[in-house]
């Protein structure tokens, strides 16, 4: 596993403190500044960020062979940050009755919950930012927030137009005027319209292009305001939605939406920069956490159902992985670790109120921090003069709560 330390505040008998990675390669900017940085000046911590075994630089195989993906889940991810933990505080001068405080966002804030769930000596207390804890395999919620926080924040007006616009590419591929939605969107030649599989493919995409957006929005920015007005400077519904797609996309020439190169995309064992393989086998294997368009109650379309997500696992990773065996591994996760119900002690739950991800983690106001107008992930940054009074007052308790588990 690899790692990266900072010790310029350390002094012997000080704290541990763990940014804790996730599905992504690490990088010095999360040990340099930020929140649990100052945190750790402040206690005169040891700082650490831990990286996800096949994710980055830390690869246990030398090819990701569907024989050789046992060896990626998270109870293996949270042994190795045992031991991690273990091997620091016997190793570091002065170190070895540190106490340790882990810290996470998205799938990482998942980890540090569960980590006090399975190895609660080794942690003082855990922050867990934007942490979804319910495996589900139809996470059909996430396009009811997203369309929620668009709503919220770029008005109605805007939710509405999206809606229309997409339905409107909907019905064009139905009513076989495929080929304009081709030319529209300017879609590669191999992409075929008559194939369930590749109009689910672009469906899915189209809704990424939001989901990234909400996912990311920028209170201070204003990045849904801003994009709202590029799509309702179209003349109609559907240039203005469909210009912003074809300029999402952001492609020369065309676009390649065929579901044949994308699930080829995750079945490639090569380890590279994509971590589509790693994070849709977890999702197969453990969370689930499909963002399918099966619920009405948002205007990001309808075709992209829960077995385009389900097939691509069987394709991608073997054909044992049937829905059956999928839902049962979700009930696996869920029994080991609690679902919403984790029952831990000493961690710290915030949630953004425009972020999707919010709907499988706990939001009941005596658990969790709901902030505001903010997005994913969006509190970890250091406190700030330009912050909202409810994301400066979370960040303020977060601080509090460790100088409290730090003294117990």
């Amino acid at each position: 596993m690899r790692y990266m330390a900072n010790d310029e505040f350390y002094q012997e008998g000080g704290p541990i403190f763990i940014y804790v990675g996730g599905e992504w390669a690490i990088s010095a900017g999360s040990i340099s500044g930020g929140h649990v940085y100052d945190m750790a000046r402040e206690h005169n911590g040891y700082l650490f960020y831990t990286e996800h075994r096949f994710y980055g630089q830390s690869r246990p195989v030398s090819a990701m062979t569907n024989d050789n993906m046992k060896y990626l889940n998270v109870r293996q991810a949270l042994a190795d940050l045992a031991h991690f933990i273990r091997t620091m505080k016997a190793t570091i001068p002065g170190m070895s009755n540190s106490k340790a405080i882990l810290t996470g966002g998205s799938y990482s804030a998942t980890m540090v919950t569960w980590f006090k769930k399975l190895y609660p000596d080794l942690a003082a207390g855990c922050w867990a930012s934007s942490a979804p804890l319910f495996a589900k395999a139809n996470f059909f919620e996430y396009k009811e927030v997203m369309g929620e926080s668009v709503t919220l924040v770029g008005g109605q007006t805007c939710h509405d137009r999206i809606k229309r616009g997409i339905a409107e590419l909907e019905s064009m591929i139905e009513n076989k005027r495929g080929a304009e939605v081709k030319a529209m969107l300017r879609l590669c030649n191999n992409f075929d319209e008559h194939s369930d599989l590749d109009v689910w493919t672009l469906f899915y995409e189209i809704s990424e292009i939001f989901a990234n957006l909400v996912q990311t929005h920028n209170h201070y920015s204003g990045s849904i305001q801003n994009a709202c007005n590029e799509i309702m400077a179209g003349s109609t519904d559907l240039i203005g939605v469909s210009n912003y797609i074809v300029k999402s996309f952001g492609t020369k020439g065309c676009t390649d939406m065929s579901y044949k190169t994308y699930v080829g995309l995750i079945i490639d064992s090569a380890f590279s920069n994509n971590i589509m393989r790693q994070w849709i086998y977890q999702t197969c294997n453990e969370f689930g956490w499909y963002q399918t368009s099966t619920s009405t109650n948002q205007p990001f379309g309808s075709k992209y159902p829960l077995v385009f997500f389900t097939t691509m696992c069987a394709d991608a990773y073997g054909q044992e992985f049937t829905n059956e065996f999928i839902q049962q591994q979700l009930d696996n996760t869920n029994a080991m670790f609690g679902g919403l119900n984790p029952e831990v002690e000493n961690v710290y739950m915030s949630h953004g109120q425009v972020d999707p991800w919010r709907a499988m983690g706990i939001q009941d106001e005596n658990q969790a921090t709901i902030i505001p107008y903010h997005a994913h992930c969006k509190d970890l940054g250091s406190i700030s003069d330009n912050d909202t009074p409810e994301l400066r007052a979370s960040k303020e308790k977060v601080a509090q709560l460790v100088r409290e588990w730090l003294s117990e």
